[in-house]
């Protein structure tokens, strides 16, 4: 027969006390995402270019067997097709690792952004987008995925879980001028999440199709642009309404010019689309 001290009855009664009246355990705060209340991509801003820059980077696109010229602009880099009838927009990358660029400061929060998304080039009256942000502060590395219904902010796909090296498939579905829906697929957990839009103001074109590495806007101004390595979307395609499907194939390619060209973009055959931080 066992023997118990004063003490250690206390205990064990207040073990059972515990467990009778389980305490509720307030979850950690999360990381404060970049995607705040004032989030958004925004249309193509397109710049000039030098002549020294124009030919340069002419030149990488021929040699990376695009089929179009490059054009500048201050937010977007990657692939644009424009035509008519665009229903649906498929893409599939793999998460970068993204880093601070050459001279940035540690203490430095920046970002970068990939997505696929109907209009917004020629056609600035909307967008139906979905994405991931790519974060690095110091060491710190992190990833957001959204969707957008421009002119509205973006929203976060809350606890969709995206690490570096994952394997993503993005889907953005026009059903018309004021409804579709997005999808991001995690190829490497299985997991998948979708939002619908419906009754939407502000009119899709139906006319532009991207795949599209951004520096976004946070209020009033683009965001710390961050080197987010390479990223390569394949199986680059838009289905039409009359039901074709087409790939990349006369794209118009897009970099990012700053204070100087940050990136260099091309396409690669008819389905991918390669932007590399420079």
């Amino acid at each position: 027969m066992k023997f118990f001290t004063a003490a250690a009855i206390a205990a064990i009664l207040g073990a059972e006390a515990v467990l009778a009246n389980p305490i509720t355990l307030v979850p950690r705060t999360p990381r404060v995402s970049r995607r705040g209340a004032t989030r958004q991509s925004s249309p193509k801003i397109a710049v000039e270019a030098s002549e020294g820059h124009q030919v340069a980077a002419v030149a990488d696109a021929k040699n990376a067997n695009s089929t179009s010229n490059v054009s500048y602009s201050s937010n977007w880099a990657g692939a644009v097709l424009v035509g008519s009838g665009y229903e649906t927009v498929v893409g599939t990358f793999t998460v970068p690792t993204p880093s601070v660029p050459s001279g940035g400061s540690s203490s430095t929060a920046y970002s970068a952004s990939a997505w696929v998304g109907i209009d917004g080039d020629t056609c600035g009256t909307a967008i139906l987008q979905t994405g991931i942000d790519f974060n690095v502060q110091g060491s710190t590395v992190s990833f957001d995925a959204w969707y957008e219904w421009y002119p509205d902010y973006a929203y976060t796909f809350s606890g969709f879980k995206v690490s570096a090296g994952d394997v993503i498939k993005l889907t953005a579905a026009a059903k018309s001028t004021s409804a579709g829906s997005v999808t991001i697929e995690n190829q490497t957990t299985g997991k998948s999440v979708t939002h619908s839009f419906s009754g939407e103001s502000k009119k899709l074109c139906e006319t532009n199709a991207e795949w599209i590495v951004e520096d976004y806007n946070e209020g009033d101004s683009q965001v710390p642009f961050a080197n987010f390595g390479t990223v390569t979307f394949t199986g680059a395609s838009v289905t039409k309404t009359d039901g074709t499907t087409i790939g990349v194939t006369g794209a118009e390619i897009l970099d990012i010019k700053q204070d100087s060209v940050l990136t260099s973009c091309s396409t690669s055959g008819s389905s991918t689309v390669i932007c590399k931080y420079v």
